[in-house]
C-alpha cells in the first residue's frame, strides 16, 4: 500500500486550518508515494520556537472560571495506550493542557514507517521502544506533568493495573485488543477511549460507564423536569445561582454508555433507521470500519493486502455489515470501498491532529464535567471534513419508564 504525504501542524488542532498548507487528497486519487527518510526530514518537530502559550493558555485561562476544574484536571492520571501519530497528538495537547500524570505505554519498536507522521521521534530512534523513543520530547512539552513509560504488553496487564488511572485511552489497536482493555477498565470503574486513525479517515469511541456533567443556562420561567432526554442521557439535579444579575440554571446531566464490543453489534437510533434522508447520511466508514474488525477477528490480520481473497472477503464482510445497519445499498460505493483500502493502516497528519485535538478535548471536557462528552462514536471523513457522532447501544427501555 502507498504512503501517502504527510504534512505537521503544530499548536492545538480542532478544526483543520486552511492556511496551514496541508492538502488532503480526495477519496479517489492515488496516494503518492514518498520515502520515509524525506518525510522525516521535513516533519522535525522544532521544539526550540514551540510556544505552549499558543494551545495552552487558552485552554487553562479558560478551565480557570472554576478553580475545581483545574484542580481536577492538574490532578488526573491517565494512561495512553501505543505511541503511534493520532497517540502523539493525543499526548501534546494532554501535556500542554497541563494533566497532573501521563503514563505512555507502548511494546513496539520504532520503524522507518513511524518516521512518516510521528514527531517525537527520528532516524535515531529507529530500533528503540516506541514509548521509550517519544519520552523525551514529551518531557520538554511540558516538565510540570509527571511522565512515565511503560514498555511491556498492555494485553498482559491485569485488570488492578487500570485503578491506578482517571482515565485510559486506547489508539490505533485491533477490536480484540480494545475489547480487552474496555473491560478490564470497566471492572474497575474507570473511563475508557479509543480512537483510530486510517489514512484520511478516523473514529473516536466513548465508554465513560456512567457520568455526570453540568450544563450552565439561564434560568427559564418553566421548571425544569427531572427525566430522560434520550435513551442514554437524562436529567437528574438542578440548581440555580445569580450571576451577574441573571439567574443562571446548573442542570446536572447524567449519560449512560456501553463497551466497545457491544457497541460494535448494535444498531443505529431508532431516529436514523425511521428515516431514509438520516439513512442517505451516514458515512459508509461506519459499515467499513467494522468490516474492518470483522477482518481482523476472521484473518488475524491487521489490515487486508492486496491479494484477491483479501478484497474479496472485505467487500463480501463490508455488504454483510451495511446490511445489518439497514443502510442503502447505494451508499456503499466501489469507490468508497477503494478508497478506504488504500488508506487503511496509514497515517496522514492533519487527520491524526484533528482527531487527536477532538480526543484530548474531551477527555478535558469530561475531567471538569463540562459540555457533552461523544456519545459515543464520532467518525471523521476527511474527504468532506465531518465528524457526525453516533449512539450506538444495544436496544433500551421506551424512555417513558421512571428513572432509577
Amino acid at each position: 500500500m502507498a504512503e501517502v504525504e504527510q504534512q505537521a501542524i503544530n499548536g492545538m488542532p480542532i478544526n483543520l486550518p486552511s492556511d496551514t498548507g496541508a492538502t488532503i487528497p480526495q477519496a479517489s486519487a492515488q496516494a503518492q508515494a514518498i520515502s520515509a527518510g524525506n518525510v522525516a526530514d521535513s516533519m522535525r518537530f522544532d521544539y526550540g520556537e514551540f510556544e505552549p502559550k499558543k494551545s495552552a493558555m487558552p485552554l487553562l485561562k479558560e478551565l480557570k472560571r472554576s478553580d475545581i476544574n483545574v484542580v481536577r484536571l492538574r490532578s488526573a492520571n491517565i494512561l495512553l495506550v501505543s505511541m503511534r501519530a493520532l497517540a502523539n497528538e493525543t499526548a501534546k495537547n494532554l501535556v500542554l493542557a497541563g494533566i497532573g500524570s501521563l503514563t505512555i505505554l507502548d511494546d513496539q519498536l520504532v520503524t522507518e514507517d513511524d518516521l512518516g507522521a510521528q514527531f517525537f521521534i527520528s532516524e535515531v530512534h529507529v530500533g528503540m521502544n516506541r514509548a521509550a523513543a517519544a519520552a523525551s520530547q514529551v518531557r520538554t512539552l511540558n516538565p510540570r506533568v509527571a511522565l512515565h513509560v511503560d514498555v511491556e504488553n498492555i494485553l498482559l496487564k491485569p485488570p488492578e493495573f487500570y485503578s491506578m488511572f482517571n482515565m485510559v485511552i486506547a489508539t490505533d489497536l485491533d477490536l480484540a485488543s480494545l475489547s480487552t482493555i474496555n473491560a478490564a477498565c470497566r471492572f474497575v470503574n474507570v473511563p475508557f477511549y479509543a480512537a483510530g486513525s486510517h489514512g484520511l479517515y478516523g473514529f473516536i469511541f466513548a465508554d465513560l460507564i456512567t457520568h455526570e456533567y453540568v450544563i450552565a443556562r439561564e434560568k427559564s420561567n418553566l421548571p425544569t423536569e427531572l427525566k430522560a432526554e434520550t435513551m442514554t442521557r437524562s436529567i437528574v439535579a438542578t440548581n440555580t445561582k445569580e450571576e451577574n444579575g441573571r439567574q443562571i440554571e446548573m442542570v446536572t446531566k447524567r449519560e449512560i454508555y456501553s463497551p466497545i464490543n457491544l457497541a460494535n453489534t448494535s444498531p443505529l437510533q431508532p431516529e436514523h433507521l425511521g428515516s431514509r434522508r438520516r439513512k442517505l447520511q451516514v458515512p459508509p466508514l461506519l459499515t467499513c470500519l467494522r468490516a474492518l474488525w470483522e477482518f481482523q477477528s476472521l484473518t488475524a490480520q491487521s489490515i487486508p493486502n492486496h491479494s484477491h481473497v483479501d478484497l474479496e472477503l472485505f467487500t463480501k464482510l463490508a455488504t454483510e455489515k451495511h446490511k445489518e445497519l439497514q443502510l442503502p445499498p447505494e451508499t456503499l460505493r466501489s469507490e468508497f470501498l477503494r478508497s478506504f483500502l488504500q488508506n487503511v493502516g496509514s497515517e496522514i497528519t492533519p487527520v491524526t491532529a484533528f482527531l487527536g485535538g477532538q480526543l484530548a478535548q474531551d477527555v478535558i471536557n469530561v475531567l471538569g464535567q463540562r459540555e457533552q462528552p461523544i456519545q459515543n462514536l464520532l467518525l471523521f471523513d476527511s474527504d468532506d471534513s465531518k465528524g457526525p457522532v453516533y449512539a450506538l447501544h444495544p436496544i433500551f427501555p421506551p424512555l417513558s419508564m421512571p428513572l432509577v
